[in-house]
């Protein structure tokens, strides 16, 4: 389904989530086909075990939801909503699909304040006091109707679904008191998970690259062999490792209510799997649970030497490897749940390590709950936003100065070697990310350094062929409109004119008479007329046919001109124009003459000439060596 039907539903969405609030178009990355795809292809991925998880797919799915109730709904599938057109603009639709990335983030941890923090500081690039209420009041929603979702499925008709309660990982009845000296093995975990996360970036973006190359020279049907393998290899490897530790006593559980030795049915910790009576096998109880119940295996508390130091460095192995090597195959894809694995496995050794070498007091599965903050820290780089969100997880306040103290560590150690896994993706997937500050040397820059290509512009009345001649001749999105000033005879720049609005003109043959004197088109059309479709398939210059005749018409682009664009004068630093473009959201900033003479307006900047790249290759002898040589060792 994600080959053949929607491509972009491969992945997490979350650079894609994370692209869009920053200003990329991108093409069906939010269309309803995608979500469809996205919310199908989550279902196969987590129920065949591979090692991925349902948390990245769920915030795209919020996206795409948020998006296509911005689009007003959708002509095309026959849902279309009169009162949803009052969203049709751009900052409302960004601010719809920031609340459903919290919305998202809420329903896949049950952690609605983690969701509202995670937009905050990981998606959205444009943060507004609205927004915060909005976001808060999307993810209360969320919560709600897990809450009735819970109830409705309490009595066993939803199967699975349904049991547990709000919090996943629930271990509020740990004791998490510390002392000074607990503080040195959490230091040593917040490092191995800054260098540990750091290694899993750089790896696993080299072999995503490695992926795309081979699937570039191959034919579709090889990313569904591909999947099929890893799912094949991934139950092979789970199923035939834990036949190579030996089967371990039964401990005495009898003061810790809840727990049997062996565990009978879909959970527990102790899998009595190829053992006799009485004995468990701890590397099946791993192996042979759900992702979900792995994690709360890890993080149990009170279970001392549950596990030996050979089964949980096999399962840190094997986990740490197939996260690696699955997350960039053609299905979607989600990282939390891996990493978290990942992260409670270190923890948990380095747990075992300390007990009983240095007599440490700490519960092993305290040590786990800080080896996966540690592990996305150090993978993610996010601090607020995922403190919060293990806090929701776990239920366990006792746990936040030592969260908060693991996850700065890793965030600091992990930025000295390379970028966060998803900002990572943005780059490879070619997104043209704005970052929040211009870049230093920026400021020996003016404006009109950075306009790269010649002013195509077109008259307030023009003919159909002039324009059909620049639209197939040009890639530009907007037009200047340059008229004459009717007291000293000058060009003057009228404004900005977008390419899919005269795609609109011409495609619904709204011509202008001049034989009339009338200012007005042949046809009257409406403001929704020229609104983005929901499908995200906008007009091309291939959509309009036209008459030889009907080319030698005109078309009046006055009524569609934005007549007050920003503007800035071509002795401006470009670090203020950067500014200026990034924190309004601009698309398009027109540079302008101190003092007109000749050409009213000189270049309009896009998002490509505020591009680090675009600038480096015109400019290479204001980049700093030190700074070029980092971003080589980055990609």
């Amino acid at each position: 389904m994600t080959v053949y039907l929607a491509p972009s539903a491969a992945g997490s969405g979350v650079p894609e989530s994370k692209a869009y609030l920053n200003g990329i178009d991108a093409p069906r990355i939010l269309e309803p086909i995608t979500m469809v795809i996205k919310l199908l292809g989550s279902i196969c991925v987590v129920s065949a075990g591979l090692y991925l998880g349902k948390e990245g797919p769920l915030i795209h799915i919020g996206s795409c939801v948020a998006y296509f109730l911005g689009q007003g709904g959708s002509l095309r599938y026959h849902m279309n909503w009169r009162w949803l057109r009052v969203f049709k603009n751009d900052r409302d639709r960004r601010d719809l699909v920031t609340c459903g990335c919290a919305g998202g983030v809420a329903a896949a941890f049950r952690a609605p304040i983690g969701g509202v923090l995670f937009a905050l500081e990981e998606v959205t690039s444009w943060w507004r006091s609205a927004l915060l209420w909005r976001a808060f009041f999307t993810t209360a929603v969320v919560a709600v109707m897990l809450q009735l979702g819970k109830q409705f499925c309490a009595q066993g008709i939803c199967g699975l679904f349904g049991e547990g309660g709000l919090i996943m990982f629930d271990i509020s009845h740990a004791y998490g008191q510390f002392g000074l000296l607990d503080l040195f093995p959490v230091v040593i975990l917040g490092v191995l998970g800054g260098i540990l996360g750091s290694v899993f970036n750089k790896l696993n973006t080299r072999v995503t690259k490695c992926y795309i190359y081979w699937y570039l020279r191959k034919p579709p049907c090889v990313k569904v062999i591909h999947a099929c393998l890893m799912a094949i290899l991934t139950s092979a490897c789970c199923f035939w490792l834990p036949f190579l530790v030996k089967c371990r006593p039964c401990p005495d559980l009898s003061d810790i209510p809840g727990y049997k030795c062996p565990t009978h049915g879909q959970t527990g910790n102790f899998k009595g799997f190829n053992c006799p009576a009485g004995q468990y096998n701890d590397l099946a109880g791993l192996f042979f649970a759900t992702k979900d119940d792995a994690v709360r295996n890890l993080f149990s508390f009170k279970t001392y030497r549950e596990y030996h130091y050979r089964s949980i460095l096999v399962f840190f192995g094997v986990s740490f490897i197939f996260s690696l090597i699955t997350y960039g195959i053609a299905v979607p894809s989600g990282l939390f749940i891996p990493l978290i694995i990942n992260g409670a496995s270190l923890g948990r050794l380095v747990g075992m390590i300390m007990t009983t070498t240095t007599g440490n007091k700490m519960d092993e599965g305290y040590f786990a709950v800080l080896g996966a903050a540690a592990f996305l820290g150090g993978t993610m780089r996010m601090t607020v936003s995922l403190c919060v969100i293990l806090l929701e997880l776990t239920n366990n306040m006792l746990m936040l100065p030592m969260i908060m103290l693991v996850l700065l560590i890793a965030k600091t150690v992990g930025d000295i070697f390379n970028s966060a896994i998803w900002e990572m993706y943005v780059k490879i997937k070619g997104y043209p990310i704005l970052e929040a500050k211009p870049e230093p040397f920026m400021q020996q820059l003016t404006a009109k350094d950075a306009v790269t290509t010649s002013v195509v512009s077109l008259s307030p009345v023009e003919q159909v062929s002039t324009v059909l001649m620049v639209l197939r001749n040009t890639t530009h999105n907007a037009f200047p409109v340059i008229g004459e000033s009717s007291t000293t005879g000058r060009k003057v720049f009228l404004g900005l004119v977008l390419r899919s609005h005269l795609l609109v003109l011409l495609k619904n043959k709204a011509f202008h008479y001049a034989s009339s004197g009338s200012a007005e088109n042949s046809k009257m059309l409406q403001f929704t007329d020229f609104a983005k479709p929901a499908t995200g398939k906008s007009l091309k210059i291939e959509d309009i046919d036209l008459r030889p005749e009907e080319e030698l018409e005109f078309i009046n682009v006055r009524h569609i001109t934005n007549g007050s664009p920003y503007t800035v004068l071509e002795s401006a630093s470009l670090a203020k124009a950067y500014t200026l473009f990034r924190d309004l959201g601009l698309r398009h900033l027109c540079v302008v003459p101190r003092e007109p003479e000749e050409e009213p307006i000189i270049g309009v900047l896009t998002r490509h000439n505020f591009l680090h790249e675009n600038l480096q290759n015109l400019f290479p002898y204001l980049m700093p060596k030190k700074q070029a040589a980092g971003k080589t060792i980055l990609m």
